[in-house]
């Protein structure tokens, strides 16, 4: 991995970033049973979208799709959010439902405007989602609640099989990548979970391709074990709008094996690695892979 951080942008996609592109009946399927929730998937432009949406499943995003921050690598909006719906989680678990999903994965924008950040309403959809859906599992992936971690219990005590928050980059990177989070806080965040409930399962994910060197991101492995991570997923970033951050580098698909190789090492229960990987994708398939039951 390249160190230098002013390479000249890539602009061709290798031949193992080739992704499928979803048919107009998958979309106009999908859409239907989304109802008007919103998701990740879309709000992110994430490469992955056709497999899931053909396979059925999608990530929800939960408390509108207005960001409160300004990340250089998402291609989410940012401004001034809309008012929480109070009917969303029951929207979420009717469309779980819908969809017929065993594993839901359930993700938000950054509400730093709200007192609590939206750990409610997380904990709420987290619930509703069980309600309707009995022996469903969930996997929340949550913002750094800006270090607030009363917020972080109450996302907890709703008991998600899976508690997800992304460091997403090296620390040296934060300042244009996260200008509003902390590396350190984001780690905090993943200690704390673990001193509320050492059997819940915790998880993490990096983006590689910023800029970052390999031993960077080793260091950032090793700082996610320090705070018993379990879960780690490591994928490329593709930059989703002419606006965000250009790719430094395209990572050849044998330097995720010997990062996952070094994850194992480290002692991760499971390290996901890979060009296309992102954090919930086959989330349960990988979580049943390292023996993780939700």
């Amino acid at each position: 991995m390249s160190g230098c951080t002013d390479s000249p942008a890539v602009q061709r996609k290798p031949p193992w970033l080739r992704v499928r592109v979803p048919s107009p009946v998958v979309l106009h399927r999908m859409k239907e049973n989304l109802g008007r929730l919103h998701t990740i998937c879309e709000e992110a432009r994430c490469p992955n979208l056709g497999e899931c949406w053909s396979r059925g499943t999608a990530t929800f995003l939960i408390l509108n799709d207005i960001c409160t921050r300004s990340c250089g690598f998402c291609a989410v909006k940012s401004g001034k959010p809309m008012p929480i719906d109070p009917l969303e989680p029951a929207r979420v678990a009717e469309s779980v439902r819908r969809l017929g999903v065993r594993f839901a994965v359930v993700t938000s924008v950054n509400r730093d405007d709200l007192p609590d950040g939206g750990a409610g309403a997380f904990a709420e959809t987290i619930r509703k989602i069980r309600e309707v859906n009995p022996g469903c599992g969930v996997e929340v992936l949550i913002p750094d609640f800006r270090g607030d971690w009363d917020a972080l219990r109450i996302v907890l005590e709703a008991r998600p099989d899976v508690l997800d928050h992304n460091t997403e980059t090296v620390p040296r990177l934060y300042r244009k990548a996260r200008p509003s989070a902390k590396y350190e806080r984001s780690l905090e965040l993943l200690r704390q979970v673990k001193l509320f409930n050492r059997a819940q399962t915790s998880k993490s994910g990096i983006m590689v391709g910023l800029g970052e060197t390999k031993e960077e991101v080793l260091t950032v492995m090793a700082d996610l074990r320090r705070v018993e991570c379990d879960v780690l997923t490591i994928g490329q970033y593709l930059q989703p709008t002419k606006e965000n951050l250009p790719v430094v580098r395209f990572v050849p698909p044998e330097e995720f094996d010997e990062l996952r190789i070094a994850g194992d090492e480290m002692g991760f229960k499971r390290v996901v690695s890979g060009p296309l990987v992102r954090s919930s994708y086959h989330a349960e398939d990988h979580l049943q892979a390292a023996g993780i039951r939700t």
